[in-house]
């Protein structure tokens, strides 16, 4: 999942971009309001968690302009404002969620996890493919039951693909879904990383199949019995 925060505090932002990062996400940082709407107007992401009390352009303005853009992008708001008016002035301009300082960051990674499963086929908690299964509250898969050892990078890819089984992803696609800002990711790195995932799937008959010179595709169960959670 690929996540923006929109955050003036380095310490707060930085734990953030830690806890989120270890759950296996690929995290961008605005440091104000400005950096927030122009990467929002020109790339695509998953969640924004987004600080009301931005420089330069307020959280509330930016909540603004991208619910013109984007009414569907699940927003998760914070705030030092604990008055009931600010709180519904975030949600009427469109906020999802809203979560006041100080808070804990397990609070916070279950209000992200709530929010982004709306989003999903299903708004399930587990997605099942085949005989792999993949928990996107715990961030944990298994094949027959038993846990795979995966990486956060792997973990961003097999959740990119799960969303869209029997679907093209090209590899910018994917460097895009699972790399941060900075971060110089190349076809060849994505090709690796696709290569180990493959590797630890195909005992359980999960197939990433490539089409070359484009990019991947996870292949249907052979049974579409078995996928009737992906």
């Amino acid at each position: 999942m690929r996540i923006l925060i929109a955050e003036d505090d380095p310490s707060l932002a930085e734990g953030l971009q830690r806890t989120l990062r270890k759950a296996g996400h690929a995290v961008d940082w605005a440091r104000n309001g400005g950096e927030a709407d122009a990467a929002l107007g020109t790339q695509e992401f998953d969640l924004l968690i987004l600080d009301i009390s931005l420089p330069k352009l307020s959280g509330f303005e930016v909540l603004k302009r991208l619910r013109a853009r984007d009414p569907r992008l699940p927003v998760l708001v914070l705030t030092g404002l604990d008055s009931v008016h600010d709180r519904v002035r975030g949600l009427d301009a469109g906020a999802d969620d809203y979560l006041v300082k100080p808070f804990q960051f397990a609070e916070l990674e279950a209000r992200a996890r709530a929010l982004t499963r709306r989003t999903l086929p299903g708004a399930s908690t587990l997605v099942k493919h085949g005989r792999l299964t993949f928990d996107q509250l715990g961030r944990v898969a298994e094949l027959d039951g038993v846990r795979l050892d995966l990486s956060a990078r792997e973990l961003g890819l097999l959740e990119i693909f799960l969303h869209r089984p029997g679907q093209l992803l090209r590899k910018q696609q994917l460097v895009h879904h699972v790399c941060e800002w900075g971060e110089e990711v190349s076809s060849n790195a994505i090709e690796v990383y696709v290569h180990r995932l493959r590797k630890k799937l195909a005992p359980g008959g999960v197939r990433i199949s490539t089409v070359r010179g484009v990019g991947y595709c996870l292949e249907m169960p052979a049974d579409p019995k078995l996928g009737d959670g992906a």
